[in-house]
């Protein structure tokens, strides 16, 4: 993980603690950190929103399986396909349909 990266990010996100672009792209610096425990916290503050952010939804599924946390991974795909139907989101429900049928 790039520290002036990591840095510039978390300067930006005191700045606007609410900024959910700021806030998704910082979870995936902590993921390719491996620090998986920071990345997830971010990724369910985001799903918790309202309206939730539904790419959380697909990374935080995306890192549950990596970690071997399958069921975990399958309740938070259900979930982020119910909450972008929810949004008029119809692309993500595919993908997130997919990841499931390929974890099975």
């Amino acid at each position: 993980m790039s520290e002036s990266r990591l840095n510039k990010l978390e300067a930006m996100l005191a700045e606007d603690p609410e900024d959910q672009l700021l806030k998704y792209m910082l979870a995936l610096e902590f993921d390719k950190a491996s620090d998986h425990d920071r990345s997830l916290q971010l990724l369910g503050e985001l799903m918790s929103t309202e309206p939730p952010y539904v790419p959380a939804f697909l990374m935080a599924g995306q890192q549950r399986v990596a970690i071997g946390q399958n069921e975990a991974a399958r309740t938070t795909w259900q979930t982020g396909i119910q909450a972008a139907r929810e949004q008029n989101d119809e692309h993500a429900p595919g993908e997130m349909t997919q990841f499931l049928n390929d974890l099975t």
